[in-house]
């Protein structure tokens, strides 16, 4: 079975077409601080009003338990639309109740509502596949055709991703295509040298996606906080950083499984140390092997990879023809200790061949730095739903669009 597409749709002048994006952006005292998700869903919504449909836009925004809390309100984000858009866009103050209802009766063709946070209605995210089918169909009143386009939930059988794609005649977006092609490019015959670049917090949360790119790559090359984890498999002390115990013989397996396969490891040969985790903490170079040989010794807490390393990551990245890259080097949101995680964006950069920020914090980190979208071959925009699709799991907001 091959992916619907919007083409499958036919005529959509004149049609209710509910947009499932996934608006959910970082807001701070409730202004968005990065505004990449939404820009990501233009490309759909334009096409969708230029064809004269009448959009219903939904999404999630944060984690507000089933009920309506004003800090996760998607009205900011009804707001930046209308900015990028140059167009009103109304804002329904409930998910399927009488606004919602109101808000899209009023629609004229081109037109566009966002309705509030699908996450106000417990039915979302419910467990119970009876909970999330009931409010799919009260969803599905407000439509005539969904168009599926939030690739950040496409790994979660959810009721606005799955059952509704179910009830209403259904096709992803073209942000959902951009993504699919993507990673069909880094797991089908990707030009080589091949580097996958992993950082971010735990090994745990890589697991999968380490284990399924390792006959596939070429290199690998591993930063953030899990890097402790790795180095502490090799015999290094690693003082106070970051350290999945439960996970040595695992990551013990994979140096052993990357030697076999002739796959470059590459591991950080020093390390910024500091004596707590605050952003104006004390701070030194120490190499890898002897971390807690630092001032602060035991008690040190690695926070990023240091200059030496930021400077072969960013040699090895330069060299290779296809780079993906999933996790920040470092607490790159303390400035002492964001330096290794620009340097790898950098030479994301200047890669000549396909360049890939995966999502997440990886995404949240370049633009922060003050790196531009356009300065990558791809941001992903789902962190969760690149490394699943990467690990060969079945994702089944995907799967009821028809793609197998």
């Amino acid at each position: 079975m091959t992916l619907r597409t919007l083409e499958s749709l036919g005529s959509l002048e004149g049609k209710r077409v509910i947009v499932r994006c996934d608006l959910n952006v970082p807001l701070r005292d409730g202004v968005i601080t990065d505004d990449g998700r939404v820009r990501a869903s233009l490309p759909t919504l334009n096409a969708l009003i230029n064809a004269g449909a009448r959009v219903i836009v939904c999404s999630h925004l944060g984690r507000p338990d089933g009920a309506p809390d004003p800090q996760y309100s998607l009205e900011p984000v009804a707001q930046r639309l209308s900015e990028l858009l140059g167009a009103p866009v109304a804002f329904a103050r409930d998910t399927v109740g009488e606004s919602a209802q109101d808000a899209v009766s009023s629609l004229e063709d081109g037109g566009v509502v966002v309705i509030e946070n699908l996450r106000f209605n417990a039915g979302e995210t419910a467990k119970d596949d009876a909970t999330r089918q009931a409010f799919a169909a009260e969803l599905a009143k407000l439509g005539d055709v969904l168009v599926s386009d939030g690739f950040g939930v496409v790994h979660r059988k959810q009721a606005s991703v799955y059952e509704l794609a179910e009830l209403l005649p259904s096709a992803a977006g073209l942000l959902i295509e951009t993504e699919l092609d993507v990673l069909d490019r880094l797991t089908e015959k990707p030009e080589r040298p091949y580097a996958v670049v992993l950082g971010g917090s735990k090994v745990s949360d890589k697991l999968g996606v380490i284990s399924h790119l390792l006959p596939r790559v070429d290199r690998i090359l591993v930063g953030g906080g899990m890097l402790f984890t790795f180095l502490k498999a090799q015999g290094h002390a690693v003082a106070s950083s970051l350290l999945e115990e439960d996970q040595l013989d695992v990551v013990r397996g994979y140096i052993a499984e990357a030697e076999e396969r002739g796959v470059e490891l590459v591991l950080p040969t020093d390390v910024l140390v500091a004596a707590s985790f605050s952003a104006d903490a004390a701070h030194e170079v120490a190499a890898a092997d002897a971390i807690e040989a630092t001032a602060f010794g035991a008690s040190g807490i690695g926070l990023d990879i240091g200059p030496e390393t930021a400077a072969r990551f960013a040699e090895v990245i330069r060299g290779s023809k296809t780079v993906f890259w999933n996790g920040p080097m470092g607490v790159f949101e303390f400035p002492a200790f964001a330096a290794g995680t620009k340097t790898v964006a950098q030479a994301l950069t200047e890669v000549d061949g396909l360049s890939v920020v995966g999502g997440g914090d990886s995404a949240a980190a370049v633009r922060q730095l003050g790196f531009t979208d356009d300065q990558f071959g791809h941001i992903s925009t789902g962190g969760g739903a690149s490394l699943e699709f990467l690990e060969g799991k079945k994702l089944p907001g995907l799967e009821v669009l028809g793609w197998a």
